[in-house]
């Protein structure tokens, strides 16, 4: 019968409908069609190299998979459902189509090597496609870098413990972000590529033990560009370590969308007014005609925690699990699919956001000398005047404490008499003059950073060219 299972014949009674339905990967795992027969053309090319397979044979099966290939693409193909899985619904076709070369082609092979090949290869292409997470991480990072190139001369608080700490070119921020996606970027290769599996290809492990046929597995690995061929039938069958790596890969990307996203939902209120982003990544109130929600930001944020549970799914099907292929392996690509999916929406719904945002100057700066974050910058110019930092740390303190004494919102509203007093009283060998006042206020701070990775001054020029030599983008 045309669908007929491969592993019919043991079984006694027709596959129940209701257990047909419930075993089927198909519907899902179809996704990996490409990587099937890129497998497949591998091992058909390795077979007849060894003599298991006629050079006929071979070419008459990467003609019938290459054309299956083109219908799947062409939108010219039923999936049977009833075949349970990519790998039966390809094979099944190419013995339609071909006939008696395609029953060849599963020769010294397993749907359970099969099946971990695939997935290997998908988890490669999820990274280096066009479209791939890769790809998504770099043109969020180029927003990203178009936005401190639009906002170099905005200088603006920072924050730790969200109090006011010290001040920062708006470029600067805007790098940071970018800084922590570049590692995302790394880790999502590093993975992708097998890095951390040592590159093995799984093809040529069979169901588990390996085949006792004179397969030669370090030609299919060669011609699917593996480091090497599997070093244990048993581990390579079963293992899913790599896409575990991919789905805590999608985890942390998630954390650094949703870190951004509650920084930015911050910064959208009334109370910031920091950041404005377009209108049509926003959405109003249903009762309430005023309202301009950052909605968009908040479902990045929210999904988040989808992914976060994606990591524990999987995590959670391999605990139990002997050291041999076992079903509950399917529902692995369930998983893997559906974490990239959400990280791969909120990645493109994140690089549009941050496209058309810009920094609120004319909210930021009427408040800029709030919250005295001019006060380190005061204590490293007293060490430039041979005051320890500690005694320098603590005559700005009193300063501060001062100024809210007497109702000053900034350092610089002291007269120079009342810096000297301070000074003399902790470190009577100080002499400091005018030039203080040059260390002091917002964006003067901002200027005479010095330090790699600052946050202003010629650093941030430094982090800016380098940026867009690393992506691309002079």
């Amino acid at each position: 019968m045309a669908n007929e299972k491969s592993w019919q014949a043991r079984i006694a009674e027709t596959t129940d409908k209701l257990a047909q339905s419930f075993v089927e990967s198909i519907s899902y795992d179809r996704r990996m069609y490409k990587q099937d027969i890129a497998g497949s053309i591998a091992h058909a090319t390795m077979l007849a190299k060894v003599g298991l397979i006629s050079e006929g044979d071979r070419d008459a099966i990467i003609e019938g998979l290459k054309s299956i290939e083109k219908d799947i693409e062409a939108g010219n193909f039923i999936f049977d459902e009833s075949l349970e899985d990519i790998h039966m619904v390809v094979e099944a076709e190419l013995i339609k189509r071909i006939g008696e070369p395609g029953r060849r082609l599963h020769t010294g092979r397993s749907r359970n090597d099969q099946v971990a090949l695939d997935l290997a290869l998908w988890l490669r292409d999820a990274d280096r496609d066009v479209t791939g997470v890769g790809f998504l991480v770099m043109q969020l990072q180029r927003a990203f870098v178009s936005l401190a190139e639009r906002s170099i001369g905005v200088v603006m608080p920072s924050y730790t413990h969200l109090q006011r700490a010290q001040p920062i070119s708006a470029a600067a921020e805007a790098l940071a972000w970018c800084a922590m996606f570049e590692r995302d970027g790394v880790r999502f290769g590093a993975i992708c590529r097998g890095d951390l599996d040592g590159h093995n290809s799984p093809l040529g492990s069979g169901a588990i033990a390996g085949s006792s046929l004179g397969l030669v597995a370090s030609v299919t690995a060669e011609l699917l560009e593996f480091g090497s061929p599997p070093e244990s039938s048993i581990l390579h069958t079963a293992s899913r370590d790599q896409a575990c790596d991919f789905v805590y890969a999608c985890a942390m990307t998630a954390m650094h969308l949703s870190r951004w996203a509650e920084q930015w939902i911050i910064y959208s209120t009334t109370e910031f007014s920091f950041i404005k982003i377009a209108d049509k990544y926003t959405t109003g109130s249903s009762m309430m005609p005023q309202k301009r929600n950052p909605d968009t930001l908040e479902l990045i944020r929210g999904r988040c925690g989808n992914v976060y549970g994606d990591l524990f799914a999987l995590l959670t099907i391999l605990k139990g699990l002997p050291i041999g292929y076992n079903r509950d392996l399917q529902e692995d690509k369930r998983i893997v699919f559906r974490a990239y999916d959400t990280v791969s929406s909120c990645l493109t719904m994140a690089a549009a956001i941050v496209a058309s945002a810009s920094y609120a100057k004319e909210n930021i700066e009427p408040t800029l000398e709030r919250g005295f974050l001019d006060a380190t910058s005061l204590a490293e110019y007293f060490v430039t005047k041979g005051i320890p930092f500690r005694t320098a740390h603590q005559i700005v303190g009193s300063l501060v404490a001062q100024c809210e004494k007497q109702g000053k919102t900034a350092l610089g509203q002291l007269s120079l008499e009342e810096f000297g007093r301070a000074v003399k009283a902790a470190s009577p060998d100080a002499s400091i003059g005018v030039d203080l006042y040059e260390a002091l206020g917002a964006k003067n701070v901002v200027k005479r950073y010095r330090s790699a990775g600052a946050a202003g001054g010629q650093p941030l020029q430094e982090q800016l060219k380098a940026w867009k030599e690393r992506l691309g983008m002079q």
